[in-house]
Protein backbone atom coordinates (compact mmCIF):
# COMPACT_ATOMS: atom_id res chain seq x y z
CA UNK A 1 0.00 0.00 0.00
CA UNK A 2 1.27 3.34 -1.12
CA UNK A 3 0.04 6.74 -1.75
CA UNK A 4 -1.14 7.41 -5.86
CA UNK A 5 0.66 9.34 -7.86
CA UNK A 6 -1.26 11.51 -11.08
CA UNK A 7 0.62 9.23 -13.57
CA UNK A 8 -0.42 6.67 -11.41
CA UNK A 9 -4.49 7.64 -10.91
CA UNK A 10 -4.37 7.90 -15.37
CA UNK A 11 -2.90 4.91 -16.06
CA UNK A 12 -4.74 2.44 -13.70
CA UNK A 13 -7.93 4.52 -14.15
CA UNK A 14 -8.39 5.87 -10.33
CA UNK A 15 -11.14 8.43 -10.87
CA UNK A 16 -11.05 11.42 -8.53
CA UNK A 17 -9.41 14.11 -7.87
CA UNK A 18 -9.75 12.84 -4.28
CA UNK A 19 -7.93 9.63 -5.58
CA UNK A 20 -4.68 11.56 -6.21
CA UNK A 21 -2.38 11.50 -2.96
CA UNK A 22 -4.53 8.45 -1.41
CA UNK A 23 -3.45 5.30 0.05
CA UNK A 24 -4.30 2.28 -1.87
CA UNK A 25 -3.62 -1.32 -3.38
CA UNK A 26 -3.15 -0.86 -7.19
CA UNK A 27 -4.26 -2.64 -9.77
CA UNK A 28 -2.08 -4.69 -12.23
CA UNK A 29 -2.14 -2.34 -15.39
CA UNK A 30 -3.84 -3.93 -18.54
CA UNK A 31 -1.12 -2.65 -20.58
CA UNK A 32 1.46 -4.39 -17.67
CA UNK A 33 3.37 -7.05 -19.81
CA UNK A 34 2.27 -10.24 -19.19
CA UNK A 35 5.69 -11.60 -17.43
CA UNK A 36 5.37 -8.33 -15.12
CA UNK A 37 1.51 -9.17 -14.41
CA UNK A 38 2.42 -12.67 -13.51
CA UNK A 39 5.25 -11.64 -10.93
CA UNK A 40 2.90 -9.19 -9.25
CA UNK A 41 0.38 -11.83 -8.80
CA UNK A 42 2.41 -14.50 -7.68
CA UNK A 43 4.00 -11.79 -4.80
CA UNK A 44 0.52 -10.87 -3.59
CA UNK A 45 -0.29 -14.50 -3.70
CA UNK A 46 -0.65 -16.38 0.10
CA UNK A 47 3.03 -17.90 0.70
CA UNK A 48 1.92 -21.74 1.67
CA UNK A 49 4.59 -23.20 4.55
CA UNK A 50 5.73 -26.26 3.35
CA UNK A 51 7.84 -29.15 5.01
CA UNK A 52 10.55 -31.57 4.17
CA UNK A 53 10.04 -34.76 6.19
CA UNK A 54 11.12 -38.42 6.08
CA UNK A 55 14.02 -40.60 7.28
CA UNK A 56 17.23 -39.44 8.12
CA UNK A 57 20.10 -39.67 5.53
CA UNK A 58 17.26 -39.90 2.65
CA UNK A 59 18.28 -36.66 1.48
CA UNK A 60 15.79 -33.90 3.06
CA UNK A 61 18.14 -30.75 3.89
CA UNK A 62 19.72 -31.69 -0.05
CA UNK A 63 16.24 -31.30 -1.75
CA UNK A 64 15.42 -28.39 0.56
CA UNK A 65 18.56 -26.88 -0.98
CA UNK A 66 18.53 -27.85 -4.17
CA UNK A 67 15.06 -26.16 -4.24
CA UNK A 68 16.35 -23.05 -3.85
CA UNK A 69 19.53 -23.39 -6.13
CA UNK A 70 17.75 -24.69 -9.06
CA UNK A 71 14.66 -22.15 -8.59
CA UNK A 72 17.51 -19.72 -7.96
CA UNK A 73 18.97 -20.34 -11.20
CA UNK A 74 15.46 -20.57 -13.18
CA UNK A 75 13.67 -17.87 -11.70
CA UNK A 76 15.58 -15.72 -9.33
CA UNK A 77 16.18 -15.80 -5.85
CA UNK A 78 18.57 -16.42 -2.89
CA UNK A 79 20.62 -20.03 -3.69
CA UNK A 80 20.99 -21.86 0.11
CA UNK A 81 23.91 -24.52 0.70
CA UNK A 82 23.42 -28.23 2.10
CA UNK A 83 26.12 -26.39 5.10
CA UNK A 84 24.31 -22.87 5.63
CA UNK A 85 20.46 -24.74 6.10
CA UNK A 86 22.34 -27.41 8.27
CA UNK A 87 24.10 -24.90 10.11
CA UNK A 88 20.88 -22.53 11.09
CA UNK A 89 20.84 -22.03 14.60
CA UNK A 90 18.05 -23.74 16.46
CA UNK A 91 14.84 -22.26 17.11
CA UNK A 92 13.65 -21.83 20.96
CA UNK A 93 9.86 -22.37 21.37
CA UNK A 94 8.57 -22.30 25.29
CA UNK A 95 12.48 -22.87 25.98
CA UNK A 96 12.24 -26.27 23.90
CA UNK A 97 14.59 -25.93 21.29
CA UNK A 98 14.09 -26.90 17.73
CA UNK A 99 17.28 -27.65 14.92
CA UNK A 100 15.07 -26.21 11.87
CA UNK A 101 15.75 -23.84 9.39
CA UNK A 102 13.70 -21.50 7.41
CA UNK A 103 14.08 -20.97 3.35
CA UNK A 104 12.36 -18.96 0.89
CA UNK A 105 11.91 -19.94 -3.20
CA UNK A 106 9.70 -18.82 -5.99
CA UNK A 107 8.12 -19.70 -9.03
CA UNK A 108 6.29 -17.74 -11.59
CA UNK A 109 3.12 -18.68 -9.80
CA UNK A 110 3.81 -18.03 -6.44
CA UNK A 111 6.50 -17.98 -3.46
CA UNK A 112 7.11 -20.26 -0.59
CA UNK A 113 8.38 -20.67 3.24
CA UNK A 114 10.37 -24.10 3.31
CA UNK A 115 11.45 -25.27 6.90
CA UNK A 116 13.36 -28.07 7.42
CA UNK A 117 13.99 -29.84 10.22
CA UNK A 118 18.02 -31.46 11.28
CA UNK A 119 16.13 -34.35 12.76
CA UNK A 120 13.30 -36.87 13.41
CA UNK A 121 12.78 -35.84 16.61
CA UNK A 122 13.15 -31.77 15.29
CA UNK A 123 10.64 -32.38 12.72
CA UNK A 124 8.27 -34.23 15.25
CA UNK A 125 8.20 -31.36 17.73
CA UNK A 126 7.99 -28.84 14.64
CA UNK A 127 4.46 -30.41 13.79
CA UNK A 128 3.20 -30.43 17.57
CA UNK A 129 5.13 -27.35 18.55
CA UNK A 130 6.55 -25.10 15.48
CA UNK A 131 5.41 -23.73 12.38
CA UNK A 132 2.08 -24.99 10.93
CA UNK A 133 2.58 -26.65 7.80
CA UNK A 134 0.14 -26.45 4.59
CA UNK A 135 1.76 -29.18 2.56
CA UNK A 136 5.08 -31.58 2.78
CA UNK A 137 7.42 -33.04 1.00
CA UNK A 138 8.11 -36.61 2.02
CA UNK A 139 11.59 -37.40 0.66
CA UNK A 140 12.04 -41.36 0.01
CA UNK A 141 15.21 -42.95 -1.05
CA UNK A 142 15.00 -45.27 -4.05
CA UNK A 143 17.53 -46.86 -3.22
CA UNK A 144 16.24 -47.68 0.47
CA UNK A 145 12.55 -47.44 0.48
CA UNK A 146 10.34 -46.41 3.39
CA UNK A 147 11.90 -46.58 6.32
CA UNK A 148 10.86 -46.71 10.14
CA UNK A 149 10.61 -42.76 10.15
CA UNK A 150 8.85 -42.30 7.20
CA UNK A 151 5.77 -44.24 8.68
CA UNK A 152 5.76 -42.51 11.82
CA UNK A 153 6.36 -38.70 9.95
CA UNK A 154 3.35 -39.77 7.60
CA UNK A 155 0.89 -40.72 10.80
CA UNK A 156 1.86 -37.27 12.26
CA UNK A 157 1.55 -35.12 9.63
CA UNK A 158 -1.89 -36.29 9.39
CA UNK A 159 -2.75 -36.25 12.67
CA UNK A 160 -1.49 -32.48 12.80
CA UNK A 161 -3.71 -31.48 9.85
CA UNK A 162 -1.00 -31.31 6.82
CA UNK A 163 -2.90 -30.41 4.05
CA UNK A 164 -1.65 -32.43 1.25
CA UNK A 165 1.75 -34.13 0.58
CA UNK A 166 4.11 -34.76 -2.32
CA UNK A 167 6.53 -36.87 -2.93
CA UNK A 168 10.07 -36.83 -4.27
CA UNK A 169 11.99 -40.53 -4.38
CA UNK A 170 15.60 -38.88 -4.39
CA UNK A 171 19.12 -40.82 -5.49
CA UNK A 172 17.03 -42.20 -8.27
CA UNK A 173 20.46 -41.55 -10.42
CA UNK A 174 22.03 -44.79 -8.51
CA UNK A 175 19.57 -47.17 -9.06
CA UNK A 176 19.40 -48.76 -12.53
CA UNK A 177 16.42 -51.33 -11.92
CA UNK A 178 13.51 -48.96 -13.53
CA UNK A 179 11.03 -51.67 -11.91
CA UNK A 180 12.66 -51.18 -8.44
CA UNK A 181 11.65 -47.52 -8.49
CA UNK A 182 8.64 -47.97 -9.66
CA UNK A 183 8.03 -51.19 -6.42
CA UNK A 184 9.17 -48.14 -4.22
CA UNK A 185 6.49 -46.20 -5.97
CA UNK A 186 3.65 -48.45 -5.43
CA UNK A 187 4.67 -48.94 -1.42
CA UNK A 188 4.79 -44.97 -0.64
CA UNK A 189 1.25 -44.65 -2.20
CA UNK A 190 -0.25 -47.41 -0.16
CA UNK A 191 1.48 -46.18 2.94
CA UNK A 192 -0.07 -42.61 2.04
CA UNK A 193 -3.38 -44.63 1.91
CA UNK A 194 -3.19 -46.08 4.99
CA UNK A 195 -2.65 -42.72 6.53
CA UNK A 196 -5.78 -41.04 5.13
CA UNK A 197 -3.70 -39.16 2.36
CA UNK A 198 -4.99 -39.91 -1.56
CA UNK A 199 -2.02 -41.94 -2.27
CA UNK A 200 -3.35 -42.64 -5.65
CA UNK A 201 -3.55 -39.22 -6.80
CA UNK A 202 -0.32 -37.80 -4.98
CA UNK A 203 2.15 -36.13 -7.14
CA UNK A 204 5.31 -38.51 -7.36
CA UNK A 205 8.67 -37.13 -8.79
CA UNK A 206 11.66 -39.02 -9.73
CA UNK A 207 14.58 -37.13 -9.22
CA UNK A 208 18.33 -36.66 -7.84
CA UNK A 209 19.19 -33.69 -5.50
CA UNK A 210 22.75 -33.95 -5.85
CA UNK A 211 22.80 -34.30 -9.16
CA UNK A 212 20.25 -31.42 -9.53
CA UNK A 213 22.82 -29.02 -7.07
CA UNK A 214 25.57 -29.91 -9.13
CA UNK A 215 24.20 -28.78 -12.37
CA UNK A 216 22.83 -31.83 -14.03
CA UNK A 217 20.12 -30.45 -16.35
CA UNK A 218 17.92 -33.54 -16.67
CA UNK A 219 18.25 -33.69 -12.69
CA UNK A 220 17.45 -29.89 -12.43
CA UNK A 221 14.21 -30.41 -14.53
CA UNK A 222 13.18 -33.43 -11.94
CA UNK A 223 13.37 -30.40 -8.87
CA UNK A 224 11.22 -27.96 -11.05
CA UNK A 225 8.88 -30.42 -11.73
CA UNK A 226 8.48 -30.91 -8.00
CA UNK A 227 7.86 -27.31 -7.69
CA UNK A 228 5.57 -27.29 -10.32
CA UNK A 229 3.55 -29.78 -8.65
CA UNK A 230 3.72 -27.72 -5.69
CA UNK A 231 2.24 -24.67 -7.71
CA UNK A 232 -0.79 -27.20 -9.16
CA UNK A 233 -1.33 -29.47 -6.44
CA UNK A 234 -0.77 -27.36 -2.98
CA UNK A 235 -3.66 -24.87 -2.64
CA UNK A 236 -3.11 -21.14 -1.32
CA UNK A 237 -3.56 -21.35 2.47
CA UNK A 238 -6.46 -20.45 4.32
CA UNK A 239 -5.86 -16.88 5.72
CA UNK A 240 -6.61 -16.60 9.59
CA UNK A 241 -9.22 -14.11 8.72
CA UNK A 242 -11.29 -16.36 6.77
CA UNK A 243 -11.01 -18.98 8.84
CA UNK A 244 -14.10 -19.50 11.46
CA UNK A 245 -14.19 -16.54 14.16
CA UNK A 246 -12.64 -17.54 17.43
CA UNK A 247 -11.55 -15.11 20.71
CA UNK A 248 -10.24 -16.13 23.88
CA UNK A 249 -11.52 -14.42 27.11
CA UNK A 250 -8.52 -12.89 28.68
CA UNK A 251 -11.30 -10.87 31.30
CA UNK A 252 -15.15 -10.15 31.44
CA UNK A 253 -16.90 -6.34 32.84
CA UNK A 254 -20.36 -5.13 33.29
CA UNK A 255 -21.19 -1.90 33.84
CA UNK A 256 -23.68 -1.10 35.58
CA UNK A 257 -27.12 -1.74 33.15
CA UNK A 258 -25.09 -2.59 30.05
CA UNK A 259 -24.35 -5.13 27.94
CA UNK A 260 -21.52 -7.60 29.06
CA UNK A 261 -17.90 -6.76 27.91
CA UNK A 262 -15.86 -9.14 26.78
CA UNK A 263 -11.89 -8.52 26.33
CA UNK A 264 -9.73 -10.60 24.32
CA UNK A 265 -7.36 -11.01 21.19
CA UNK A 266 -9.11 -12.69 17.75
CA UNK A 267 -7.41 -15.90 17.25
CA UNK A 268 -9.16 -16.41 14.04
CA UNK A 269 -11.85 -15.22 11.49
CA UNK A 270 -13.61 -11.89 12.18
CA UNK A 271 -16.26 -10.45 13.63
CA UNK A 272 -19.08 -7.41 13.21
CA UNK A 273 -21.12 -5.36 14.89
CA UNK A 274 -24.52 -7.49 14.58
CA UNK A 275 -23.18 -11.39 14.58
CA UNK A 276 -23.94 -13.76 16.47
CA UNK A 277 -21.56 -16.08 18.71
CA UNK A 278 -21.19 -18.83 21.00
CA UNK A 279 -19.75 -18.83 24.41
CA UNK A 280 -17.81 -22.04 24.25
CA UNK A 281 -16.18 -23.98 27.21
CA UNK A 282 -18.33 -24.19 30.07
CA UNK A 283 -20.86 -26.55 30.96
CA UNK A 284 -23.59 -25.44 28.41
CA UNK A 285 -23.13 -23.41 25.31
CA UNK A 286 -24.96 -19.84 25.01
CA UNK A 287 -25.70 -18.31 22.26
CA UNK A 288 -24.81 -13.75 22.86
CA UNK A 289 -25.31 -10.98 20.13
CA UNK A 290 -22.54 -8.92 19.05
CA UNK A 291 -23.73 -4.92 19.94
CA UNK A 292 -20.36 -3.41 19.71
CA UNK A 293 -16.91 -3.72 19.41
CA UNK A 294 -14.32 -1.53 20.07
CA UNK A 295 -10.48 -1.64 19.30
CA UNK A 296 -7.28 0.56 18.83
CA UNK A 297 -8.93 3.13 21.41
CA UNK A 298 -11.70 3.81 18.82
CA UNK A 299 -15.40 2.17 18.25
CA UNK A 300 -15.50 0.13 14.94
CA UNK A 301 -17.87 -1.90 13.07
CA UNK A 302 -15.43 -5.23 12.92
CA UNK A 303 -12.71 -6.38 14.16
CA UNK A 304 -10.26 -9.08 12.74
CA UNK A 305 -7.63 -11.91 13.73
CA UNK A 306 -4.58 -10.73 15.66
CA UNK A 307 -6.39 -7.28 16.76
CA UNK A 308 -6.98 -7.06 20.51
CA UNK A 309 -10.50 -6.08 21.08
CA UNK A 310 -13.83 -5.34 23.31
CA UNK A 311 -16.58 -6.93 22.43
CA UNK A 312 -20.06 -6.04 23.99
CA UNK A 313 -22.45 -9.05 24.18
CA UNK A 314 -25.97 -8.80 24.05
CA UNK A 315 -28.33 -11.81 25.99
CA UNK A 316 -25.84 -12.82 28.31
CA UNK A 317 -25.03 -12.63 31.94
CA UNK A 318 -21.56 -11.34 33.23
CA UNK A 319 -21.79 -14.25 35.79
CA UNK A 320 -22.03 -17.23 32.67
CA UNK A 321 -18.68 -15.68 30.84
CA UNK A 322 -15.27 -15.94 32.21
CA UNK A 323 -11.55 -16.48 31.35
CA UNK A 324 -10.58 -19.41 29.90
CA UNK A 325 -13.92 -19.70 27.83
CA UNK A 326 -13.76 -18.53 23.91
CA UNK A 327 -16.24 -16.61 21.65
CA UNK A 328 -16.31 -18.57 18.49
CA UNK A 329 -18.94 -18.69 15.19
CA UNK A 330 -21.90 -20.91 16.16
CA UNK A 331 -21.54 -24.57 15.57
CA UNK A 332 -17.24 -24.21 14.86
CA UNK A 333 -15.83 -25.54 18.21
CA UNK A 334 -17.14 -27.35 20.71
CA UNK A 335 -16.22 -28.18 24.67
CA UNK A 336 -14.90 -31.78 25.36
CA UNK A 337 -13.35 -32.89 28.74
CA UNK A 338 -11.79 -35.88 26.78
CA UNK A 339 -9.54 -35.97 23.51
CA UNK A 340 -6.74 -37.47 22.14
CA UNK A 341 -3.42 -36.02 21.23
CA UNK A 342 0.25 -36.11 20.36
CA UNK A 343 2.81 -35.10 23.53
CA UNK A 344 6.09 -33.84 23.16
CA UNK A 345 7.57 -34.61 26.76
CA UNK A 346 10.50 -32.33 26.84
CA UNK A 347 13.96 -33.83 28.56
CA UNK A 348 15.53 -31.65 31.34
CA UNK A 349 18.22 -30.03 29.30
CA UNK A 350 14.96 -28.57 27.53
CA UNK A 351 13.32 -27.56 31.01
CA UNK A 352 11.55 -30.57 31.19
CA UNK A 353 11.23 -33.19 33.97
CA UNK A 354 14.52 -35.51 34.72
CA UNK A 355 11.95 -38.21 35.57
CA UNK A 356 9.51 -40.29 33.20
CA UNK A 357 6.13 -39.24 33.32
CA UNK A 358 3.82 -41.88 34.46
CA UNK A 359 0.84 -42.88 32.47
CA UNK A 360 -2.55 -41.68 34.47
CA UNK A 361 -0.05 -38.92 35.62
CA UNK A 362 -2.32 -35.62 36.75
CA UNK A 363 -1.08 -31.86 35.86
CA UNK A 364 -2.13 -28.81 35.18
CA UNK A 365 -3.35 -28.00 30.92
CA UNK A 366 -2.95 -25.09 29.60
CA UNK A 367 -5.10 -24.38 26.35
CA UNK A 368 -5.46 -20.63 25.48
CA UNK A 369 -6.26 -18.91 28.55
CA UNK A 370 -7.66 -21.88 30.55
CA UNK A 371 -6.11 -23.91 33.22
CA UNK A 372 -7.68 -27.16 34.01
CA UNK A 373 -6.45 -29.98 35.68
CA UNK A 374 -6.11 -33.35 34.02
CA UNK A 375 -4.45 -36.73 33.31
CA UNK A 376 -3.16 -38.86 30.45
CA UNK A 377 -2.96 -42.27 29.42
CA UNK A 378 -0.47 -42.90 27.56
CA UNK A 379 -1.70 -45.23 24.58
CA UNK A 380 -0.27 -48.74 23.15
CA UNK A 381 0.19 -49.92 26.42
CA UNK A 382 3.03 -48.10 27.74
CA UNK A 383 3.33 -47.40 31.94
CA UNK A 384 5.74 -44.31 31.39
CA UNK A 385 7.31 -41.55 29.00
CA UNK A 386 10.86 -40.57 29.00
CA UNK A 387 11.95 -37.29 28.66
CA UNK A 388 12.85 -36.40 24.94
CA UNK A 389 10.20 -39.03 23.97
CA UNK A 390 7.39 -38.85 21.81
CA UNK A 391 3.51 -39.86 22.70
CA UNK A 392 0.05 -40.44 21.90
CA UNK A 393 -2.14 -39.81 24.78
CA UNK A 394 -5.80 -39.93 25.70
CA UNK A 395 -6.66 -36.93 27.91
CA UNK A 396 -9.30 -36.20 30.34
CA UNK A 397 -9.97 -32.91 32.36
CA UNK A 398 -11.92 -32.46 35.21
CA UNK A 399 -14.10 -29.56 33.43
CA UNK A 400 -14.44 -29.13 29.40
CA UNK A 401 -12.76 -26.45 27.39
CA UNK A 402 -13.21 -25.21 23.65
CA UNK A 403 -10.63 -27.57 21.84
CA UNK A 404 -10.57 -28.58 18.03
CA UNK A 405 -8.67 -30.41 15.90
CA UNK A 406 -5.17 -28.87 15.81
CA UNK A 407 -5.60 -27.29 18.62
CA UNK A 408 -2.17 -26.93 20.74
CA UNK A 409 -1.72 -27.09 24.49
CA UNK A 410 1.00 -26.96 27.24
CA UNK A 411 0.84 -29.45 30.56
CA UNK A 412 3.08 -27.57 33.41
CA UNK A 413 4.14 -28.09 37.12
CA UNK A 414 5.77 -26.30 39.54
CA UNK A 415 5.96 -23.71 36.98
CA UNK A 416 7.71 -25.44 34.23
CA UNK A 417 6.44 -27.34 30.83
CA UNK A 418 6.73 -31.40 30.97
CA UNK A 419 4.85 -31.85 28.18
CA UNK A 420 3.39 -29.76 23.99
CA UNK A 421 0.77 -31.40 22.76
CA UNK A 422 -1.58 -30.87 19.97
CA UNK A 423 -5.16 -32.57 19.87
CA UNK A 424 -5.89 -35.06 17.04
CA UNK A 425 -8.19 -36.74 15.24
CA UNK A 426 -7.21 -40.34 14.45
CA UNK A 427 -7.46 -41.75 10.34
Amino acid sequence: MRKITRREAFRYGVTGIAAIGSTAVLPVAANTPAAVRQKVLAAERARPVVGTIGHAGHGRTTLTSALTTVLARRYGGKARSVDQIAGAPAEVVDGVPIRASRVEYATPVRGYTHVDCASHKDCAKNMIMGTRLDAAILVVSAADSIMPETREQIRLARQVGVGRIVVFLSKCDVVDDAELIELVEMEVRALLSRYGFPGDDTPVVRGSALQALEGVSAWEESVVSLAGHLDGYVPDPEQSFDKPFLMPVESVVSPGGGPTIVTGSIEYGTIKTGDEVEIVGGEETIRATCTGIERAGGVSDSARSGEGCRVALQGVRPEQVERRLVLARPGSIAARSRFEAEVYFPSQEEGGRGTPVPSGHSAPFHVRTAEITGAIDLSGGAKRAQPGDLHAVGATLLRPVAIGDGTRFSIREDGRAVGFGVRITRP
